[in-house]
């Protein structure tokens, strides 16, 4: 992300305050807590996609600004109430929000966040940008209810998976390249398409997220992790579609029966590995890959584009 975070440095610590003044509070508990999570804020890629998605149609403005602090904003709420509904005591590397103070003052922060971020826009006019990021909520949440209806009887379908991911991953990063792009272009095709190279990019970005729980590197969180919590990704789905039945029904009975036992686990990985899942997968993230950067080949060569293009790029090759 050398290209992206140089080009837009300036751009990025400005942000930073427009986010640290977006989040002040009068009361002293959540100011402390907001000081917490602005410490711990993780690589802000959509803040990132915001900027440059604005900087390919002009100037990055106040309303750019605006937009890539709501952006966070929810992103970091919907972090919060994660946390709770997961019982997760850990994010990046810290102790999460309800490790620290409990579920009840993390489920009003979480309120807290959204309703600041609804009121940034508002106040400011901002509907265009309200609107696309409050589409984008409500497809988080029902690609999050979509999943826990379907994961209980271990049947899903590809085509399911899709709408799962679509819905929680990547309608946010879809919504912060239209947010981004609605500050500085007057097109609205433009908008549009630059929304759809957000929603393809986060395809990618979700099924990169997927095939970690495959491999053996140290990424924050442990390998078998979605095989654990009875998630059907990717690879394992297409293993379940492409194995045998005396395989399908034994990795069957293993996710819903066993899956807290290493040794069954790491059967269920082999088998993924074996049948051709992980392979599948990484093939179809590189095709979401190459058909956001078509879209953002629409736009002539420029320094903003190439680092546009270093960030699709990094979504697909990093390491964590």
């Amino acid at each position: 992300m050398k290209k992206a975070t140089q080009l837009i440095s300036a751009e990025l610590t400005q942000f930073e305050e427009h986010f640290k003044a977006a989040v002040k509070s009068k009361v002293p508990l959540l100011d402390r807590i907001m000081q917490y999570i602005v410490k711990r804020k993780g690589k802000q890629l959509r803040p990132m996609f915001v900027l440059l998605c604005a900087k390919l149609g002009g100037a990055i403005n106040d309303k750019t600004y605006r937009a890539a602090s709501l952006v966070e904003l929810l992103h970091t709420a919907t972090l919060v109430h994660d946390d709770v509904v997961d019982e997760s005591f850990e994010r990046r590397g810290f102790f999460s929000l309800n490790a620290l103070w409990k579920n009840k003052v993390a489920v009003l922060v979480g309120d807290y966040l959204l309703s600041k971020g609804l009121l940034l826009s508002i106040d400011n006019n901002d509907f265009d940008v309200l609107q696309i990021l409050s589409t984008a909520v409500k497809q988080m949440s029902e690609g999050e209810l979509l999943q826990i209806e379907k994961s209980r009887n271990l049947n899903l379908k590809e085509d399911v998976y899709y709408d799962i991911i679509k819905g929680k991953t990547a309608s946010l990063l879809s919504s912060a390249c239209g947010a981004g792009a609605s500050s500085t272009f007057e097109n609205k095709d433009d908008v549009m398409r630059l929304k759809s190279f957000g929603e393809k990019v986060g395809m990618a970005f979700q099924i990169k997220d997927d095939l970690f729980d495959y491999g053996s590197a140290k990424i924050g969180k442990p390998t078998g992790n979605d095989i654990k919590e009875k998630k059907l990704t990717l690879p394992l789905i297409y293993t379940l579609s492409n194995c045998d039945e005396t395989l399908r029904k034994k990795i069957i009975y293993i996710v819903k029966n066993q899956n807290t036992q290493k040794a069954k686990v790491n059967f269920v990985i082999d088998a993924v590995k074996n049948t051709g899942g992980i392979d599948y997968a990484s093939k179809t993230m590189y095709t979401f890959r190459d058909e956001a950067l078509n879209l953002l080949f629409h736009y002539p060569q420029s320094e903003t584009r190439d680092a546009l293009e270093e960030l699709v790029r990094f979504t697909t090759d990093r390491k964590y």
